[in-house]
């Protein structure tokens, strides 16, 4: 039985691209350190886990995973923190409104990560 997501995995191409990885999940989101070691990191997200390798094979295109989301209660602050360590933030901060039934209300911005990878910022209301 699945219980839930246990970590994303990502791929650095260059020991530079890594510490820009590691500076901005660390220090810009706030994220913690959960293991280390030769070639990795495992980053704790407060709801998954990210698995961040130093050593860039398997690098690949953009495929069908579009983004990830995480769950904050300051879509506004975080933006901003963002853009001020010099990320684009390319969508909001707005809010939205999800024609389900019932309406799905939320505000949210996207920015782009020290890899491109894109990221969202997701808050309910």
């Amino acid at each position: 039985m699945i219980t839930g997501i246990h970590h994303i995995s990502m791929k650095c191409g260059t020991g530079e691209a890594f510490l820009r990885v590691r500076d901005f999940y660390l220090n810009v989101l706030g994220f913690s350190v959960v293991r280390e070691w030769a070639d990795g990191i495992m980053i704790d997200s407060g709801s998954g886990l990210l698995e961040i390798f130093s050593n860039g094979e398997g690098i690949r295109n953009m495929g069908a995973i579009r983004h990830i989301a995480f769950s904050t209660d300051d879509v506004d602050g975080i933006a901003s923190k963002v853009k001020a360590a010099g990320y684009k933030v390319f969508t909001g901060p707005k809010d939205i409104v999800i024609p389900s039934e019932p309406e799905y209300h939320a505000r949210m911005a996207f920015c782009y990560g020290p890899l491109g990878e894109e990221i969202e910022f997701f808050q309910e209301k």
